[in-house]
C-alpha cells in the first residue's frame, strides 16, 4: 500500500477533526454545500446545453472542414500542420469535442509524428475558453465578460503558435 491509497481517507478524517475542533456541524455544512452545488448546476445548465448543441451542429454541418481549409495558408505560414487545425476551432469550445479530433489525429498520424506532437501540445497548452467562461461566469452571474474573452483567445493563439514552434525546435 502506498501513501496515495490513504490520502482521501486522511483528508476526510482531517475535515472531520477540524470540524470538531471548530465546533461546526460537519454534516449540515456538507448538505448545505451540496444544495448550493445543485443550484449552481441548475444555473449554468442552459449555457452548457446551448454550447454543446452549437458544437454538434458546427461539426455536423462541415463548418470545421471549411474553416480548416480557409486558414490553411495562415497555419502553413506559422508552421502549424493544417491536419491539426480542427483542434484550434474546437478546443476553445469543447474539451470532449477536441478530444475526439485529437484521437482521430493520433490514430491517423501516430503520437510520434510532427502532427501528433503538435496536437498533443495544443491539447496541453490551451483551454476550453468558451466552456470555462460559460461555466464560471454563469455560476457567478457575470453577463459582461469585457476583456476576458479576447484575453483568453489571445492566450490560446499564443499557445498554438508557440506549441508548434516548440515541437519543431525541440522534438
Amino acid at each position: 500500500m502506498s501513501f496515495t491509497d490513504y490520502f482521501v481517507p486522511c483528508v476526510i478524517l482531517a475535515i472531520l477533526f477540524f470540524g470538531l475542533i471548530a465546533k461546526t456541524n460537519v454534516f449540515d455544512t456538507f448538505i448545505e454545500g451540496a444544495a448550493q452545488g445543485l443550484k449552481t448546476t441548475a444555473d449554468i445548465l442552459p449555457a452548457l446545453i446551448c454550447l454543446m448543441t452549437c458544437i454538434g451542429m458546427f461539426k455536423a454541418s462541415g463548418g470545421i472542414d471549411l474553416l480548416s481549409g480557409l486558414v490553411k495558408p495562415v497555419t502553413d505560414f506559422f508552421g502549424f500542420p493544417s491536419e491539426a487545425a480542427p483542434l484550434i476551432f474546437v478546443r476553445p469550445l469543447s474539451g470532449s469535442g477536441a478530444l475526439a479530433f485529437y484521437e482521430e489525429i493520433i490514430n491517423t498520424y501516430g503520437p510520434d509524428s510532427f502532427i501528433g506532437q503538435v496536437a498533443s501540445t495544443v491539447m496541453g497548452s490551451s483551454e476550453t475558453t468558451f466552456y470555462t467562461l460559460a461555466v464560471y461566469f454563469g455560476a457567478v452571474k457575470i453577463k459582461n465578460t469585457r476583456h476576458a474573452l479576447p484575453s483568453a483567445l489571445s492566450a490560446d493563439l499564443t499557445g498554438w503558435i508557440a506549441g508548434a514552434a516548440a515541437v519543431r525546435l525541440l522534438l
